[in-house]
C-alpha cells in the first residue's frame, strides 16, 4: 500500500481516531489476519461471534502494527473507529487506487475460469511492469479490497477477479476499484441456484463492462453469445476473442497433444504466430486468448506474446494440476471447485490425457445449483459415461445424481460406484489403481481435495520422493 498517515486513513474511511497520533504513517500492509502483521502495518479487526478480530488487536500492535481499524475501542490500542470494517476496507482501497494515476486495473469475471485466467493475465503483465495478481480466489467484498491494497507507487497493473452471487455484486466491486480493462469469460450455471437463470447471471456479469469509462476496453468472449451481446452495454471500445472467425484475437488450427496441451495459431490484427501451450485442457485455449487480448492491448508485440503464452504455468493450486507418480499413475488435481462447465472441461481433459489408458474420475458435489441441482449432476454423470470414463467414483450422497446419470447411459462399458465420503474414495483407489491409470479429482469445496492429497502423499511415502 502507499504510505498514508492515520489522519488520511480516517478521512478515507469516514472514521475517527481514538488514542492515535494523526501524523503516524502506515508504511506496511493492511492485514485482517494478525499472524501476517509486520512493522508499519494497519490491522483490520472484524467483529465475529466465534472469532473477534478486536481480541487480537493488542497482539497485532506488538507485531508492529501502527494502528487498528475496527468497530469498537480496545483499551491502550490506537484505533481508527468505523461503523463497518468491511465497508471501510473498501473505501480505503478506493482511496489508494485513486492516488495511483499510473495504475491500469484489469477486472475479469465469468462463471468459470476466473482465477486461472487472472493468473494467466498476471503472468503476461508482469513482463510489462510491476503487477499485483496474487494466487488464489480473492474475488469477494473482502478479498477484492485486500488485493487492491497491495498496490503501491511502482505498481503498473492490478489484476482482479470479480465474483458474484447476485445482481449488483460486481457493480459494488467496481465501485471499490474501477476497471480500465474489463474481461468477461463466460456465462454458465455456476451459482444458478442463487441467480435463478442464465439471463440473470448475464445481467450480473455484464455490470463489469458497464463500469468502464468511455476510453476503457471491454474484452469479450465471441464464442459465448451472452457475453458477445454485452458489447451493447458499454460505451468503451470492444475487443472480441475466441475461435469465432470474426473474433479480433482468435485461435485457428487447434490441436491437442497426448498430455491434453493445446497448440494453435494465434491470429490478431497485427498478424499471426504459432502458440504451443504448456497447460492441460482444451478449455485453456479460450483462457489464454483472453489473456492475450489484454496483453496485446497493453503493448506486448505479437512474437513476444506468442512466446509468453507458451511459457504460462499454473499459479493457484488445485486447478488442472497434472502430476505423474513414480508408480506410473497420472493425477489431475482440479479439486478446488466445480460447476457443470468446469466439470465438463475437466472430464474432456481426462478423456484426452487418458487415451489408451484406464481413466478414473473421482467426482464430488457441485454446490449452489438450486433447482438445477439434480439435472446438473446427472448431466455430468452422463457426459463421463459418453466420454468413456472407465471408473467413476462419486463421493457423497448429494452427488448421487452423477452416479445415476452415468449408469443410465446405455452400452457404457465403464462402472460407477457411489461412496460415502473422501476416505472411502481413497480406500478404493488404494486398492484398485495400477500403473498407467489416469485419475481426475474434482468437486466443490467440500474436502474433495483430500483425495488428491492422499494420492500425492501415497506416492511420496512409498517411493521416498515427491511425485
Amino acid at each position: 500500500m502507499i504510505a498514508l498517515t492515520l489522519a488520511e486513513v480516517a478521512a478515507a474511511v469516514d472514521g475517527r481516531l481514538v488514542a492515535a497520533d494523526a501524523a503516524v504513517t502506515v508504511t506496511g500492509t493492511v492485514e485482517f489476519d494478525s499472524r501476517k502483521v509486520a512493522p508499519g502495518a494497519l490491522f483490520v479487526a472484524f467483529p465475529g461471534e466465534k472469532v473477534d478480530g478486536h481480541d487480537y488487536a493488542a497482539g497485532a500492535m506488538e507485531s508492529g502494527a501502527v494502528a487498528v481499524l475496527g468497530t469498537r475501542e480496545v483499551p491502550g490500542v490506537p484505533m481508527v473507529l468505523v461503523d463497518d470494517a468491511l465497508t471501510a476496507m473498501g473505501r480505503l482501497a478506493r482511496a489508494v487506487v485513486d492516488r495511483l494515476p499510473g495504475l491500469t486495473v484489469v477486472g475479469l469475471t465469468g462463471s468459470s475460469g476466473k482465477t486461472t485466467t487472472k493468473d494467466l493475465i498476471g503472468q503476461l503483465t508482469v513482463r510489462l511492469g510491476t503487477t499485483v495478481a496474487p494466487p488464489g480466489s480473492f474475488n469477494n467484498e473482502l478479498g477484492h479490497p485486500y488485493t487492491a491494497l497491495q498496490a503501491g507507487p511502482d505498481t503498473r497493473y492490478l489484476v482482479l477477479e470479480k465474483g458474484s452471487r447476485g445482481v449488483g455484486h460486481v457493480r459494488y466491486l467496481c465501485e471499490i476499484v474501477p476497471p480500465r480493462i474489463s474481461v468477461v469469460l463466460n456465462v454458465g450455471t455456476s451459482h444458478i441456484g442463487e441467480f435463478g437463470s442464465q439471463e440473470t447471471i448475464a445481467l450480473a456479469k455484464g455490470e463489469l463492462v458497464e463500469a468502464l469509462p468511455s476510453d476503457g476496453l471491454a474484452v469479450l468472449n465471441a464464442d459465448d453469445p451472452r457475453v458477445d451481446a454485452m458489447a451493447s452495454r458499454t460505451s468503451a471500445r470492444v475487443v472480441r476473442y475466441g475461435e469465432a472467425p470474426d473474433a479480433d484475437v482468435r485461435a485457428e488450427d487447434v490441436t491437442l497433444d497426448d498430455r491434453g496441451r493445446a497448440s494453435y495459431t494465434l491470429v490478431t490484427p497485427e498478424g499471426s504466430a504459432p502458440v504451443r501451450l504448456g497447460l492441460t485442457g482444451r478449455h485453456q485455449v479460450s483462457n489464454t486468448l483472453a489473456a492475450a487480448a489484454v496483453a496485446r492491448e497493453l503493448g506486448m508485440p505479437l512474437d513476444e506474446l506468442a512466446t509468453a503464452l507458451g511459457e504460462l504455468g499454473l499459479v493457484s493450486t488445485r486447478r488442472m494440476d497434472v502430476f505423474d507418480r513414480p508408480d506410473g499413475v497420472t493425477v489431475i488435481d482440479d479439486s478446488y471447485n466445480a460447476n457443470p462447465a468446469s466439470m465438463s472441461a475437466a472430464l474432456k481433459a481426462l478423456a484426452t490425457l487418458g487415451r489408451g489408458r484406464r481413466t478414473v474420475a473421482v467426482l464430488g458435489y457441485m454446490a449452489e445449483l438450486g433447482p438445477f441441482e439434480r439435472d446438473g449432476h446427472a448431466e455430468v454423470g452422463q457426459l463421463a459415461a459418453e466420454l468413456g470414463v472407465d471408473r467413476l467414483l462419486v463421493v457423497g450422497e448429494p452427488a448421487a445424481p452423477i452416479h445415476e446419470g452415468a449408469t443410465a447411459v446405455a452400452n457404457w462399458g465403464g462402472e460407477s460406484v457411489l461412496l460415502t465420503d473422501q476416505a472411502a474414495a481413497v480406500e478404493v483407489l488404494r486398492g484398485e489403481l495400477r500403473p498407467g491409470d489416469v485419475v481426475l479429482v474434482k468437486g466443490s469445496r467440500y474436502r474433495t481435495w483430500e483425495v488428491a492429497d492422499a494420492l500425492r502423499a501415497d506416492a511420496t511415502s512409498e517411493n521416498g520422493a515427491t511425485a
